[in-house]
């Protein structure tokens, strides 16, 4: 299965969609500044004419793409935990502005459904390319199939016009988005990882929210003493915990100890005392009994609904979390984000968080509308069409500060917010999920069985350098360093 979204593939009780998805949205590097590859005459507000598919009409700054009036747009989009309401949305808001027709489909069969489209050469306008049965994006890519978005990013913001739409965006928006040099992805979504907690849970029993790895098991020891679990994780995708795992080396170790595990190094896992304090202080929570009782055995949506139940005071988890058990979820329960606590001595501070970007849209090299579909990207990246996300989806875009402040959110998503704005440049992550797919099933499989009690923190170490030193051989991995 290939690229997934961060909310997952809600038609798999298993979750094995969104597992994958998890895999690369959580590797997310966020370090690239955009490249001006091409400045777009079109979106230079000139008077040239597009050379779409579409018929011919002048650019403008208001019209970088030469969108014609009264066209029809068609849109397809993976449905899955985040719905597709905002899609709606959208498309009501660029049918009343350009006077356009729009179709609309959501599904989660993308392959089977678009696959035979993309084959005869009339694919869609924009398409979501999400889900456990997304098109694979490199084969697209390789089949020349995707149109290059770079004039979407030279464009003028609709926001501040005398912005590039570029400007307006996290980073890493960018560099997610490239497939052999060129932009031709636009990963929507902007997730956070970390910790969850009900507010409600917390005021009811007097506890403060933890800063430091002690302050976090103090919490987990209260909740066991009165009978609740002090952490739920997902047992059955050992993802989540590793997300716990490498936050805290990443945090105790600083943004080298994170690069050195994504460039291979020999020392990456072994003799890195960041990376055994990590593992020994969340064997900690093994050790002292405060796993909620049976966790070990579940699914996301089973130890997120117990959860949800006031059985555990924390799991680990995205920022889709909210979205994703908003059924399961009590109107009281106040959901929280709490970034992973610190260890002693920590190089990144508590409001360091890992952050990143997926969902991946793209607008079709043959499209018949392609310069509807490219306006229709533009205004995605717009705080309107953000903010209208974030309010239909509770999550957030890549668009900074892409959220209406007037706007009222739900608890987890303003508590997202919040950490983000606290955290400012203070966010990581991870690329070897990305690069690495084989390494990181391995570290999963050492922390399962970690969490079981099967193996010691050693034993882990071992194991991951293991992983890492297999993983350093592959010929291809010269091509991917950070500096």
């Amino acid at each position: 299965m290939g690229s997934t979204s961060a909310h997952g593939d809600n038609s798999n009780g298993e979750g094995l969609g969104r597992r994958d998805l998890i895999k690369r949205s959580a590797a997310l590097g966020l370090i690239a500044v955009p490249t001006m590859s091409f400045l777009s005459a079109c979106a230079s507000g000139s008077d040239e004419t597009t050379k779409g598919n579409e018929s011919k009409v002048a650019t403008s700054k208001e019209n970088p793409f030469g969108v014609a009036k009264g066209g029809k747009l068609d849109v397809v989009v993976f449905k899955g935990g985040f719905g597709d309401d905002y899609a709606k949305a959208w498309e009501a808001a660029f049918d009343k502005k350009w006077g356009t027709t729009s179709s609309h489909m959501s599904t989660q069969e993308i392959t089977s459904k678009l696959q035979p489209r993309f084959n005869a050469g009339n694919p869609p306008d924009v398409v979501d390319d999400s889900g456990a049965q997304q098109i694979k994006l490199d084969v697209l890519a390789k089949g020349n199939q995707l149109a290059d978005l770079t004039a979407v990013l030279d464009a003028p913001s609709l926001d501040d016009p005398t912005k590039k739409v570029r400007d307006t965006l996290v980073e890493g928006a960018y560099e997610q988005g490239l497939q052999g040099g060129k932009f031709v992805v636009l990963k929507y979504v902007y997730a956070v990882f970390g910790f969850w907690y009900s507010g409600k849970l917390f005021k009811e029993k007097g506890w403060t929210e933890p800063k430091t790895w002690d302050e976090f098991l103090a919490v987990c020891t209260k909740a066991k003493e009165v009978g609740i679990g002090g952490l739920a994780h997902q047992g059955k995708y050992p993802y989540y915990i590793n997300v716990v795992i490498m936050d805290l080396i990443a945090k105790k170790g600083g943004l080298d100890a994170m690069k050195a595990i994504d460039n291979l190094e020999p020392n990456a896992f072994a003799d890195n005392p960041a990376a055994l304090a990590a593992i020994e202080a969340v064997y900690e929570i093994v050790e002292k009994g405060l796993l909620m009782p049976g966790t070990n055995g579940l699914t996301h949506t089973e130890s997120q609904t117990a959860w949800n139940q006031y059985k555990a005071a924390f799991i680990p988890s995205g920022s889709w979390l909210e979205n994703e058990q908003l059924k399961q979820t009590p109107e009281d329960f106040d959901m929280k984000f709490l970034p992973v606590p610190v260890l002693a001595d920590s190089k990144l501070p508590f409001e360091a968080i890992r952050a990143g970007v997926d969902e991946p849209f793209i607008v079709p090299e043959k499209a018949p509308n392609k310069a509807a579909g490219m306006e229709f990207l533009r205004s995605m990246l717009s705080r309107e069409w953000s903010t209208i996300f974030a309010q239909q989806a509770n999550s957030l875009t890549v668009v900074k500060d892409g959220v209406d402040p007037s706007v009222k959110l739900r608890p987890g998503t303003q508590s997202a917010v919040a950490a983000l704005k606290a955290a400012g440049s203070n966010t990581f992550s991870y690329r070897y999920p990305d690069w690495y797919s084989e390494m990181g099933t391995e570290l999963e499989n050492a922390s399962n069985e970690l969490m079981a009690q099967r193996i010691q923190p050693k034993e882990w170490i071992k194991r991951a350098q293991a992983a890492v030193d297999k993983a350093a051989k592959d010929p291809s991995a010269k091509n991917n360093k950070r500096s």
